[in-house]
């Protein structure tokens, strides 16, 4: 995997960003008893410290052996979590609503951590050729997932929610503010405060009853982010 030395470094720093804020998203989450995808921001902190160490080697703190079981286990989860989607389980918004994609999330490290190292020790750097063409759709996938998502960050706050999966007691929760959040992201109706976020008036810790969504537009701004950081890599190992 070749490219410049900064791009790398720059999109390392990105994964770091998003681990770390994804940890706190947590950490806040279950402080202030607000509905956040668990199961997501767990999948991004770990992606996010695995992509670091591909992109600069000497922010590796695990071997390739070890992240493979770590992304195997989330593959098998996120799997699930499709069909249980499929068969029109009950939603809720503590899991992902949309787990597809991160299914593919999975499937891309396993790709990133497996088959291009394996073709390289057998017959050098040319033989990853062969898996050419699935890097090639794993890419396209998250580019284009990146491209849906960037385009919901205009949508008004109550109507941000719907598109998300959210259940509609939440979506009514959220419209119950009022306003809109504009471009910068600011805290809103469905956009409490967490990490960073400026607060406003009822923008603080909530009951818990009234559902609200914990920064879902910084949440999407972490997908998009691993999303171009992945399709970058999977397009480097062409």
């Amino acid at each position: 995997m070749t490219g410049p030395g900064w791009l790398s470094g720059t999109f390392a720093a990105l994964m770091l960003t998003v681990a770390a804020y994804c940890t706190g998203r947590l950490l806040t989450a279950r402080r202030w008893r607000r509905p956040t995808e668990l199961d997501t921001d767990g999948a991004h902190i770990l992606m996010g410290v695995a992509m670091a160490g591909m992109l600069v080697t000497g922010l590796r703190i695990l071997p390739a052996v070890s992240w493979t079981a770590v992304f195997a286990a989330g593959a098998a989860w996120f799997g699930g979590q499709t069909l249980r989607a499929r068969r029109g389980a009950p939603a809720t918004p503590w899991r992902s609503p949309h787990p597809g994609p991160h299914l593919v999330e999975c499937a891309a490290m396993l790709y990133m951590l497996l088959a291009v190292p394996a073709s390289a020790a057998a017959a050098g750097m040319g033989a990853a050729s062969a898996g050419a063409p699935l890097a090639l759709l794993l890419a396209l996938f998250l580019l284009g997932w990146v491209v849906r998502l960037a385009d919901r960050l205009t949508v008004r706050a109550p109507a941000f929610a719907a598109p998300l999966g959210l259940p509609a007691a939440l979506t009514a929760g959220s419209a119950s503010g009022g306003g809109t959040a504009g471009p910068g992201d600011s805290a809103g109706p469905g956009d409490s405060a967490g990490p960073g976020d400026s607060a406003g008036p009822g923008c603080g810790p909530a009951d818990p009853a009234s559902g609200r969504h914990l920064a879902p537009r910084r949440a999407v701004l972490c997908k998009i982010a691993m999303g171009i950081t992945m399709g970058y890599v999977l397009i480097l190992m062409l």
